[in-house]
């Protein structure tokens, strides 16, 4: 699954979520009072939806210099793949993003007029999408100055920007990056270039479907492919060194070799040692040897996420974008989230799920927070706060897997809010006051649970194929459902508190439950246009879930629609009845899963978390309004400056903090521009 973004914290301002099949995390609305505990200037940028914010990397400093190293060697491997990811999203995304650049740097015009500060604010959200499609909507960003006003920029600055990728910025297709809309041809309909532009999903599942895997231990076939039609035949153009983005991976590897020569241990080494070669070759094979080399190498400070890996971009859920996050251990936090590792047997023993459903052995779930030391790809600017891999089911059920909470992306957040979301939103003062005591204690509970819990729930029936192949464009949405109800079902029971976890069971798990149905039934809706369907995967998961649970609980008026002063509020009037319906819907989705019901999932999705009331989300829109925060938050990266002695020997490092969105932008295109 992809990494396991998690599902998530209601941290001040938005936060991501993520996902047990691996995405990079999904923001949810949050609407916490956390206030600023410290002098650090988190805020660097706000344009448009965007909220621009730097992490610190507490810790560093303690350190080995082989320590550092590693982490500094491991960074500079993941920069070096940035334009993967840029290509991935969209076929023209590089030569605009040079273009653009161009002009930006050279540009001696008027810049007090619109025309510039709007060219300026288009820029930097193509910047923080990794291309021209939102990062998290998936539509095509409109700029909000006309053609001939960018053509005259081009001219001026003697910039070249070839006639399809400057129509491209203005034309009507490829309007979805990613287009999961029941009625299209989600594969050629979907700008993603992961396929070639005239390879539809009839196609794909043909080539795919083809091919033989082992049933007991499949590879993720396609994962690191991109399949187009040479000669009028379907051809994998296989990215490794040598082959498609060869040149950013041959930086990649070179990063990498030096990591290895400083690892920490026998193991890491070896798990780094499989992940160059599996650059080299591009052998699947190679990449599930690596996954498992990764997944049990447990010991040491440092860790690592790099490869193509979330396939929440692909409408078909074969291709992984590239993405890398490097930590560091957070010892004291870690420790106090082993033990739902530690009992994760019992919570799997006495869930709701089908007898048949249940897995036998939860085999080595590990749960750490870290800090993040660097991100790229598709971790960056936007990021997730969670992660869970690998995402290939056997090895997590043989080998293990690895759930993070990245702890400073997690404190930035929470610091740089501000939001008064949760007064205008939550129905009465004591909604209020518990989401002031226990709201983020059971946001970060709640991610856990999602992500080490979860995601390892559950098992597929013996001759059933995977979620990808059974429940197919709904695979994505129904996993994260899953792992978020798994987590809502053993927020409201006193085995929490048992743990050590909290000092209240029942007022920590009404604090998830008020934020949960207030955020997937009206809150998020602040993300969307009006007139919009839901389409996110997170998003979807949240309003089905919410809206199923609303409905199922009507005859006992367990949530109750309240309507005061002109405004919409949900009420939980019977947070036990919720948890036994959470607890029905978990077993159901379980069902679908174990089962391959697709008509199930679909039903489910396309009837409860795809459309949206029209009425309420314009009154949302309206009640948003006054709240200045934009709805989506990323970073910059702090920036590891070796200091070097005579000999040009690494001595030691020094941290910056870079002083702008674009300063980072301009220096990332200047030094690691492989393609």
């Amino acid at each position: 699954m992809k990494h396991t973004f998690f599902y998530a914290l209601a941290l001040g301002g938005f936060l991501f979520a993520s996902c047990g099949d691996g995405k990079t995390s999904e923001p949810e609305v949050a609407d916490s009072m956390d206030q600023k505990t410290d002098d650090f200037e988190y805020v660097v940028d706000q344009f448009a939806d965007i909220q621009v914010l730097r992490y610190q990397i507490p810790g560093f400093d303690e350190l080995s210099l082989n320590e550092q190293k590693l982490v500094y060697y491991l960074t500079q491997a993941g920069l070096e793949g940035r334009d993967i990811m840029w290509s991935q999203n969209y076929r023209y995304n590089l030569a605009i993003r040079k273009a653009l650049e161009n002009v930006y740097a050279n540009y001696q015009g008027d810049k007090t007029t619109d025309d510039w500060k709007n060219f300026e604010t288009y820029l930097k959200r193509v910047w923080f999408s990794n291309g021209i499609h939102h990062h998290y909507s998936n539509d095509k960003m409109k700029p909000a100055f006309d053609r001939e006003y960018l053509q005259g920029l081009l001219a001026e600055t003697r910039t070249t920007l070839e006639d399809d990728a400057f129509e491209a910025i203005f034309s009507d297709a490829d309007t979805k990056k990613v287009n999961l809309s029941k009625d299209a041809d989600i594969v050629k309909e979907s700008a993603i270039n992961f396929y070639g532009p005239d390879v539809t999903t009839a196609e794909v599942e043909a080539y795919y479907g083809a091919m033989k895997v082992d049933k007991d231990e499949p590879i993720e076939i396609g994962l690191n492919t991109k399949l187009v039609k040479e000669n009028g035949k379907l051809v994998e153009q296989v990215y490794k060194s040598g082959g498609l983005y060869g040149a950013a991976i041959d930086k990649i590897i070179g990063w990498l070799e030096k990591a290895h020569g400083v690892a920490e241990n026998e193991k890491q080494a070896k798990a780094i040692e499989l992940l160059i070669a599996y650059y080299k070759t591009g052998d699947l094979h190679t990449w599930d040897q690596y996954a498992i080399a990764w997944a049990t190498s447990t010991d040491g400070n440092i860790d690592w996420i790099n490869g193509f890996i979330e396939v929440y971009n692909d409408p078909k859920g074969y291709k992984g974008s590239y993405e890398t996050i490097v930590q560091i251990k957070d010892f004291d936090m870690s420790q106090k989230m082993a033990v739902l590792s530690k009992e994760a047997q019992w919570f799997e023993d006495n869930s709701p799920l089908m007898p048949e459903h249940k897995k036998a052995k939860v085999t080595g779930v590990s749960y750490k927070t870290v800090i993040v030391a660097g991100e790229a790809g598709d971790a960056s600017p936007s990021t997730p706060i969670g992660v869970n891999l690998p995402n290939n089911n056997w090895i997590r059920q043989k080998h293990g897997s690895k759930s993070v909470s990245l702890g400073n992306i997690i404190a930035s957040y929470e610091n740089a809010s501000g939001s008064d979301r949760l007064k205008e939103f939550a129905n009465d003062e004591e909604e209020i006051a518990r989401a002031e005591k226990y709201g983020s204690l059971s946001s970060k509970l709640h991610t856990a649970m999602h992500e080490v819990l979860g995601h390892a729930s559950g098992q597929i029936n013996q001759g059933v194929g995977t979620p990808k192949e059974t429940l197919k464009s709904y695979k994505s949405t129904i996993e994260e459902g899953r792992a978020d109800l798994f987590g809502l079902y053993y927020l409201m029971d006193p085995k929490i508190q048992e743990l050590g976890l909290t000092d209240n069971w029942e007022e920590t798990g009404k604090a998830a439950y008020d934020r949960y149905i207030r955020n997937g039934l009206m809150a998020q809706l602040v993300r969307l246009n009006l007139g919009d369907d839901v389409e996110e995967a997170h998003m979807r998961n949240r309003q089905w879930v919410s809206a199923w649970a609303f409905e199922k609980g009507q005859a006992d008026n367990v949530i109750e629609k309240v309507t005061r002063d002109g405004k919409t509020y949900y009420n939980i009037n019977d947070y036990m009845k919720l948890r036994d319906i959470f607890g029905e819907l978990l077993k159901e989705t379980q069902r679908m899963t174990s089962e391959g019901d697709y008509e199930a999932a679909k039903n489910l999705v396309e009837n409860y978390g795809v459309k949206v009331d029209q009425a309420l989300h314009a009154e949302v829109l309206e009640r948003n309004k006054q709240f200045t925060q934009p709805p989506y938050s990323g970073f910059v990266n702090p920036v590891l400056v070796p200091t070097m002695d005579e000999n040009g020997e690494i001595t030691g490092f020094t941290i910056e903090q870079p002083a702008t969105f674009e300063e980072q932008m301009l220096n990332y295109s200047k030094n690691y521009s492989n393609l």
